[in-house]
C-alpha cells in the first residue's frame, strides 16, 4: 500500500521479535505519549492475540494492533502508530486487514474501547457506539461494535 509517498504493506506479525517491536511501539504510543501506566497497557492477552504489523519496504514497524478471538467475537484492540508515520492512512489500513482476518477466522462481530479522539475514524469504518463515554487508564473511551 502507499500514501502520501509512504509504502507499506499490513501483514500478522510472524516472529517473536516482531510481536518484541509491535509491544515496544505500543509502550512508545500509550505509556511515553499518553502517560497509561504500563500495567493497564500489557494486560496478559499478548500470548493470546493475533498481531497485525505495518512495515516500510525496510522493514520498519510503523503500527499495529491486535485481536482476541472470544467465539464468533473479536476484540479489537491496541491500535497504535508511529508517530513519525501519522496520517499516512496506516490506521485504516489495519482496521480492513482486522475485517479480513475476523472473517476468515470465522467470527461476524468486532468489539473495541474506541479512544474519543478517534471515535469519527472507527465510525467512517462501519463501527457504531455501545453505550456511554467512560474512563479507562485516565482517557475518556466509548465502546463500539462492528457486525460482519
Amino acid at each position: 500500500m502507499s500514501a502520501t509517498g509512504v509504502r507499506f504493506t499490513i501483514r500478522r506479525a510472524l516472529t517473536r521479535e516482531e510481536v518484541a517491536a509491535a509491544l515496544a511501539l505500543r509502550y512508545e504510543v500509550f505509556c511515553v505519549e499518553q502517560g497509561v501506566p504500563r500495567s493497564e497497557e500489557r494486560d496478559g492477552r499478548d500470548h493470546d492475540a493475533l498481531h497485525l504489523i505495518a512495515v516500510d519496504g525496510a522493514g520498519q514497524l510503523l503500527g499495529t494492533c491486535r485481536l482476541v478471538f472470544v467465539g464468533r467475537t473479536v476484540q479489537f484492540s491496541r491500535l497504535a502508530v508511529a508517530r513519525s508515520a501519522r496520517r499516512q492512512r496506516i490506521a485504516t489500513a489495519l482496521l480492513s486487514a482486522a475485517d479480513a482476518e475476523t472473517r476468515a477466522g470465522g467470527a461476524t462481530r468486532l468489539v473495541l474501547h474506541a479512544q474519543t479522539y478517534a471515535r469519527e475514524l472507527y465510525e467512517r469504518h462501519g463501527y457504531e457506539p455501545r453505550g456511554p463515554e467512560f474512563t479507562e487508564a485516565g482517557i475518556e473511551h466509548v465502546a463500539m461494535e462492528k457486525v460482519l
